[in-house]
């Protein structure tokens, strides 16, 4: 894995490569490879994700998103990222490590998504593993919380498969797709072990 600080304006640009991705912050020439990924994966996200605003697809509503990207980046409050392919550059989903506190607590929170067409191949966990990796080396954080609905079978094997460690039920925690739900919540540590690597991808369709 190769982590990259690049000097852009007054901020720094956070790029992450290693097994066959490259994760890095949103551009505005994103706008339309992922505003198609997440119209074609609408059906597939909407039992996992808040409802989604009226203009979310529109080009608007993206400037604002990179604009908003880029400040959190800059005041190290959020660090939202897609994931492409590097072999052709392709968008597959997006994670974003959150809600970053420092002082004692030297902690964020992990959330992420996978276009529904490339569901399965095993990219998802091979960005959570750079991202934490990211975290704990270049961020200096000290853990990673993350949480999932409970019947959300593929999102727990993945977070577990990770590194991540069960840690109980919150109740009510999140409102997804415009109902509040209880949550499994996870956390790994930059003293827990290393995962074991993740399962090869299958060559692109």
């Amino acid at each position: 894995m190769a982590l990259f600080r690049l000097g852009i304006a007054t901020e720094k640009l956070h790029i992450i490569k290693g097994d066959g991705l490259l994760l890095r912050p949103f551009e505005s020439r994103d706008f339309e490879p992922w505003a198609a990924l997440r119209e074609t994966s609408r059906d597939f996200l909407t039992p996992w994700e808040p409802t989604w605003p009226g203009d979310d697809l529109t080009r608007q509503a993206f400037r604002r998103r990179v604009r908003r990207n880029d400040e959190e980046i800059a005041r190290d409050e959020a660090y939202p990222f897609l994931i492409t392919r590097e072999t052709d550059g392709a968008i597959l989903g997006g994670l974003t490590l959150g809600q970053v506190r420092r002082g004692v607590a030297q902690t964020a929170t992990l959330g992420y998504w996978m276009g529904g067409p490339h569901a399965g191949r095993g990219y998802m966990g091979k960005a959570v593993r750079l991202m934490s990796i990211y975290a704990f080396a270049n961020l200096r954080l000290h853990r990673i919380e993350a949480a999932c609905l409970p019947g959300n079978m593929r999102s727990i094997r993945l977070l577990e498969s990770a590194g991540f460690r069960r840690e109980g039920i919150a109740r009510s925690y999140l409102r997804i797709n415009g109902i509040w739900h209880d949550h499994v919540l996870f956390a790994r540590l930059d003293s827990d072990p290393a995962p074991a690597p993740a399962r090869n991808l299958p060559a692109p369709s």
